[in-house]
């Protein structure tokens, strides 16, 4: 075992309450009563009961819950439960306090920032044989989505509620202003600035805006050529200056009112709201939002990728379903893992239903699909972006790295702390944490 149980119960307490790219309109944690997390409902009488930790509330977590439902629905043999337990964080954290206690479920939803720190303590199940058994193959997925699947050699988490950022855009706004959807950082700054509205030295519009979140800096540094780790994992990647050439656009814009930094709390429906009163035209923000906003603005909406600087990037977000190696019925477990992952009433219907990208090649060509993509195109932005994808926060301390990256972010954003200082000095923490 390369790490001992005990370290990932230690580190639970270093898990404060913010995901990157998971916010409540990422994950749908938001919502819905929260069971104990060791708890067990009553197992049905002449079936193997498999247990399912999923961070869904909300409308979301009724999608998953009617995915459950259906597949318990086609067979007679098992019965899942499944059991919200909070945001991904929260799922996270019990999941370390019931592997210790040797409590834990049979399958369970995780973050996929978080899969690595879980794989390389060995309590995920390698799930290559299953696969091979059920006559399926890695080449079935969507590739772009598996960047957080195979650690140590084993296939220890298939995606599931997938979703990238993409620029949501106000198009009404800029055909107003005969302007173009930006597709690089200088076109993003020309239209952002001819967007401002500043009245008496107050802003009554700003050009674009973005979560308070770890997601969209680290798009902006790939989009420059950088790399959030360096190869080596032994320090960050954008040591070259894409950081600073990042966080200098954002300020920049930031002075003009061109872009509009929200504050920490509840960043996310804040951005979407001022999206879709007109206070701003164009925002970051995950496709997870589409479905809400589509029903509420009364403009000409449209999606597009996030604009590029040296090259298009965008960082993946969302969760992934793995086996926990401690389940008694890995058997069941699996089978309703492989009947979401190939059933049209499985993770089809959920990300139909949903919004989250569509996770296997088959849905992609699926009719339904093709079908929703051809009546909101909106949707199939998010899809055709996927072959930018990159995976540059990938490490096991990752969780650790991001609280700190997060403090740069305030440091800068908000504080108006030196650019350069701020990153040298998150850089030598990022390398003690690294050498732990």
């Amino acid at each position: 075992m390369r790490k001992q149980v005990s370290k990932i119960v230690l580190a639970a307490a270093l898990l404060p309450g913010i995901l990157a790219g998971c916010g409540a309109s990422g994950s749908g944690g938001a919502g819905g009563s929260e069971p104990a997390g060791g708890a067990r409902p009553k197992e049905p009488a002449g079936k193997v009961t498999v247990q399912f930790w999923h961070s869904l509330g909300g409308k979301n977590g009724e999608y998953i819950s009617s995915a459950i439902s259906r597949f318990n629905e086609s067979q007679s043999k098992i019965e899942v439960v499944g059991t919200f337990q909070g945001s991904y964080d929260e799922t996270v954290t019990k999941l370390q306090q019931a592997v210790a206690a040797k409590s834990g479920p049979d399958v369970t939803m995780l973050e996929r920032a978080y899969v690595q720190m879980f794989a390389d303590s060995d309590v995920l199940e390698d799930m290559t044989p299953f696969l091979k058994t059920s006559g399926m193959s890695v080449d079935d997925f969507t590739p772009g989505l598996m960047g957080h699947s195979t650690f140590n050699k084993k296939l220890v988490s298939l995606p599931l509620n997938r979703s990238t950022p993409i620029l949501h855009v106000n198009k009404t706004m800029l055909d107003e202003k005969g302007l173009a959807v930006p597709k690089t950082w200088e076109e993003l700054r020309k239209v952002a600035e001819a967007l401002v509205v500043k009245e008496n030295g107050e802003y009554k519009r700003y050009g674009y805006s973005m979560p308070y979140d770890t997601w969209y800096p680290i798009a902006m540094i790939s989009q420059a050529k950088g790399k959030f780790f360096n190869d080596a994992g032994t320090s960050i990647g954008f040591a070259g200056g894409e950081g600073v050439k990042t966080f200098k656009f954002l300020k920049d814009l930031q002075s003009t009112g061109a872009l509009y930094y929200p504050p920490a709390q509840d960043s996310g429906n804040i951005v979407n709201q001022m999206f879709t009163s007109g206070k701003i035209g164009m925002m970051f923000q995950s496709t997870g939002v589409i479905g809400s906003l589509k029903d509420s603005v009364k403009f000409d909406y449209a999606t597009a990728y996030l604009p590029m600087d040296q090259v298009y990037a965008t960082p993946t977000g969302g969760a992934n379903i793995a086996l926990m190696a401690g389940s008694k019925n890995k058997e069941a477990a699996w089978e309703f893992i492989r009947w979401m992952m190939t059933d049209p009433k499985g993770g089809l219907q959920f990300v139909l239903d949903s919004g989250y990208l569509p996770f296997t090649k088959k849905m992609v060509e699926s009719q339904q699909m093709k079908d929703l993509w051809a009546k909101e195109p909106n949707r199939k932005v998010a899809y055709d972006q996927l072959q930018y994808a990159t995976d540059t926060n990938k490490h096991v301390a990752w969780p650790q790295v991001m609280q700190e990256f997060f403090k740069a972010i305030q440091a800068i954003m908000y504080d108006g702390k030196n650019i350069e200082t701020t990153l040298d000095t998150f850089k030598k923490e990022t390398e003690r944490l690294l050498k732990n």
